[in-house]
């Protein structure tokens, strides 16, 4: 079936996976966008991107991450009130950083799933 015969509020297959992962990680943890293709065990962080450009409005975008952690070019603001609010670890920019915004404290901040097993492979680090 292709995507122009769906149904306007019909998700494609991938990208509805990709927004229940998005969904499962707690308040103040992140994930990659090669975090969530690695869970699925398909696509990449591009594609995972993607849908969640697309499709990812109604679930806790914020959580889906670069892996270096900076934020998502035109939502930095939104998505610092959503880091604070849940306590995400941040690491200040320094004073050199264009606009002196923060990024994700990756190495505090990214969840490994620990306490979910539906939908990727047992030991996924």
């Amino acid at each position: 079936m292709s995507e122009e015969s769906l149904p306007a509020d019909a998700l494609p297959e991938y990208a509805e996976r990709v927004l229940e992962v998005a969904d499962l990680i707690p308040p103040g943890r992140v994930m990659t966008y090669g975090d969530v293709a690695e869970w699925l065990g398909e696509g990449g962080p591009r594609q995972v991107g993607r849908a969640m450009a697309l499709y990812g409005g109604a679930v806790p975008w914020w959580r889906v991450v670069r892996a270096d952690g900076v934020l998502l070019l035109g939502h930095e603001l939104r998505a610092l009130e959503h880091y604070r609010a849940e306590a995400t670890p941040l690491r200040e920019a320094s004073r050199t950083t264009e606009g002196h915004v923060p990024r994700v404290d990756m190495r505090r901040a990214r969840w490994d799933g620990g306490g979910h097993t539906g939908g990727h492979a047992e030991g996924h680090t």
